[in-house]
C-alpha cells in the first residue's frame, strides 16, 4: 500500500496493467522490478499483459478516438494539467521508487518529474492556443478564368491510437507521462503505453496518476492504457493490431528498427516515430584551444560522464586538431577520465552491453585511459583516442556505445576531417567548440553538419535538451526514424497529426477552426495571409 490519496483513494500496488480504467492482467507470465544498486527484489510481482489485454486495449482506445479528438482545446488542456497536479501529488512515492528501481539520484528525478510536468503544461498551453493546428482557409473564386476555384479548407487532425514505448534512461520524461504521451494526447490521440520493464514500479505510479485524471475529466476510459511486460510478445501485437494509428519508441537501434519494419510490414503500414542511436559528435576547433583548453576538457568530460553516459545526447565522439593546446586539453581530458569513480547502471542489460562494446574495442587495439575495470552492473569511465586513420577504416567506432565513454579522434589535415564529417551518419546533435573567427573560417563543416543533425551547438555540450517551442531532438536516420520530426518541444504533436482538407463545406458541417467566424481567435491562413480576423 502507498501513502498518497488521489481523488479519495488509497493508491496500491497492484502490479496489473491499465485497461481503458480497469486493472487487469490475463498473461501467464510474472516478473519483478529490481534495485538498479543491489539486485535485489522489488515488490510487487508484476504480471505481464495477454494477446487478450492488448486486444482489448487497443480496441478501447479505437473506441474512445471519436469522442476524443472532438474535445475542445479547453477540455484537453485540463486533462494535461490535471496529469501534471496528479503527478506532483505522488512526487515523493515516484521519486522514490524511481531511484530504487534506477539508482538515479534524488536531485536528477526530482528534476525529471518537474521537466515531466513542465511539458504537459507546455502542450496544455499550446493546444488552448489553437493556432498549432494550421488552419488554412482559400476561400472560392467563382469567377476566376479559365476555370472558378472551389473553397478550400484545411486544418491538422488526429491520427488515431498512438501506441508508447517507455524509454529505460528517463522513466519519467520519455516514460508512461513523457513527451510522446503529451503531445500524443494533446492532438486528441488515445494513447496505449507498454511500460519499460525496468522500472514497473514507477510506471505503475505515473499510470495511476493519468487515469484518474481521465476520470477526473470525464473522458472516455479508453483514452489512456498501459501494458506490463517484460518481453517482446506484447509489443509485436500492439504495434500491429488495426487500431493502432502510429507508434513513438525512444531506444536502442536494434529495437527501434524492429518496430519500424514490424510498422512497414503491416497491410497498412503506419508511422513509426523512433529515436534511436547517435554519437553526437563534437568538433574542437583551434580557438578554443587557444583560449582555455582545460576548461573545454573539464565541460567534455562532465558531459559524456553525466548520468553514467546514459543520455541519447552524450556526446561520443570528439574530433581533436593536433594544434596548439591540444597537450592540455589532452592532459586534462585524461586525467579526469582515470580519476572518476565506478558507475551504477540503469540496469545489467545496458551494464552488459556496455562492457561487450569496451572489449570490442580493446580489440581494435585504441589508445584507451580507464579508472579501473569494473563489474555489472557498475561501469567506469573510458577514453579512448585514434588516429583520423583508424577512424575511417573501423566501422565499429561508427557505432554508439552506450555508457560514460568518449572517443577522441586525432586530426591534422583540414580536407580529411571534412571528408570524415562528409562520413557521418545521421546523429541528434553535433557541437562546435571554437571562437567567431573559428566559425567564419569553417563554414564548410558547418554546412556539412547542417545536414547530418537535428541540432547545432555552439561552445555548450549537447547533454541538456530544453523543453520549448524551436527545441529539435531528431536527426537523420539512424538517429530517428523520420527526421522531419522531433520527440522533445511542443513541435512534437505534429508526429500524431495529418492535413484534412474540406471543399465546399456548409459552415455548421466544418470543423470549428475552419469556420468563418473564428469563434476559437486562432492564427490562419486566409488566401495566404496570417491573420486571426474573422471572415
Amino acid at each position: 500500500m502507498m501513502n498518497s490519496n488521489l481523488g479519495g483513494k488509497a493508491l496500491e500496488f497492484l502490479g496489473r496493467s491499465f485497461i481503458a480504467g480497469t486493472r487487469i492482467s490475463r498473461g501467464d507470465a510474472v516478473f519483478f522490478g529490481t534495485s538498479a544498486s543491489t539486485g535485489e527484489r522489488l515488490e510487487p510481482a508484476f504480471t505481464g499483459a495477454s494477446m487478450q489485454d492488448v486486444h482489448d486495449a487497443a480496441s478501447a482506445a479505437s473506441a474512445a478516438f471519436p469522442v476524443f479528438s472532438k474535445t475542445s482545446a479547453r477540455v484537453r488542456a485540463r486533462f494535461l494539467k490535471a496529469i501534471a497536479s496528479r503527478l506532483e501529488k505522488l512526487g515523493p512515492e515516484l521519486v522514490s521508487r524511481a531511484m530504487a528501481e534506477t539508482a538515479l539520484p534524488q536531485a536528477r528525478l526530482e528534476g525529471e518529474l518537474a521537466r515531466t510536468c513542465g511539458q504537459l503544461r507546455l502542450f496544455a498551453t499550446m493546444v488552448e492556443d489553437g493556432s498549432w493546428q494550421h488552419a488554412r482557409i482559400d476561400r472560392a473564386l467563382p469567377e476566376r478564368k479559365p476555370l472558378p476555384r472551389p473553397d478550400l479548407r484545411s486544418v491538422l487532425s488526429p491520427l488515431g491510437p498512438v501506441a508508447v514505448f517507455g524509454a529505460s534512461n528517463f522513466p519519467l520524461a520519455f516514460s508512461v507521462a513523457g513527451g510522446d504521451t503529451a503531445s500524443a494526447l494533446a492532438a486528441g490521440n488515445p494513447v496505449v503505453v507498454k511500460a519499460h520493464p525496468a522500472h514497473p514500479g514507477t510506471s505503475e505510479l505515473a499510470a495511476f496518476a493519468i487515469t484518474h485524471a481521465v476520470a477526473e475529466c470525464e473522458l472516455p476510459p479508453g483514452v489512456f492504457s498501459m501494458l506490463f511486460d517484460d518481453g517482446i510478445a506484447a509489443a509485436q501485437q500492439l504495434v500491429q493490431h488495426p487500431a493502432i494509428e502510429a507508434v513513438a519508441f525512444t531506444g536502442s537501434h536494434r529495437a527501434g528498427r524492429a518496430l519500424m519494419d514490424l510498422c512497414a510490414a503491416r497491410p497498412r503500414p503506419i508511422p513509426c516515430f523512433t529515436e534511436m542511436s547517435s554519437l553526437n559528435p563534437v568538433f574542437i576547433l583551434p580557438g578554443a584551444l587557444a583560449g582555455d583548453p582545460r576548461g573545454g576538457a573539464r565541460g567534455l568530460h562532465g558531459s559524456f560522464t553525466l548520468g553514467a553516459g546514459q543520455f541519447c545526447t552524450k556526446p561520443g565522439l570528439v574530433f581533436l586538431p593536433e594544434t596548439d593546446g591540444v597537450d592540455a586539453f589532452r592532459e586534462e581530458l585524461r586525467t579526469l577520465s582515470s580519476a572518476n569513480a565506478p558507475f551504477t547502471m540503469l540496469t545489467p542489460g545496458i551494464a552488459n552491453a556496455y562492457h561487450r562494446g569496451l572489449e570490442d574495442r580493446r580489440k581494435l587495439d585504441l589508445d584507451t585511459v580507464a579508472a579501473s575495470v569494473s563489474a555489472s552492473p557498475q561501469s567506469h569511465a573510458v577514453l579512448h583516442e585514434a588516429s583520423l586513420e583508424t577512424f575511417q577504416k573501423q566501422s565499429a567506432l561508427h557505432e554508439e556505445l552506450f555508457g560514460p565513454t568518449t572517443l577522441l579522434i586525432s586530426w591534422r589535415n583540414r580536407e580529411r576531417m571534412l571528408q570524415a564529417a562528409e562520413a557521418l551518419e545521421g546523429h541528434l546533435t553535433a557541437t562546435l567548440l571554437g571562437d567567431e573567427a573559428d566559425l567564419a573560417v569553417y563554414a564548410d563543416l558547418i554546412a556539412i553538419l547542417e545536414r547530418k543533425v537535428g541540432r547545432l551547438l555552439v561552445n555548450g555540450f549537447p547533454t541538456g535538451v530544453e523543453v520549448s517551442h524551436a527545441m529539435v531532438h531528431g536527426g537523420p536516420y539512424p538517429a530517428t526514424s523520420d527526421s522531419r520530426f522531433t520527440s522533445v518541444g511542443s513541435q512534437a504533436i505534429y508526429r500524431f497529426v495529418r492535413p484534412v482538407c474540406y471543399q465546399n463545406f456548409p459552415q455548421a458541417a466544418l470543423p470549428e477552426a475552419l469556420r468563418d467566424e473564428n469563434a476559437l481567435n486562432i492564427m490562419r491562413l486566409v488566401d495566404g495571409v496570417l491573420t486571426r480576423e474573422p471572415l
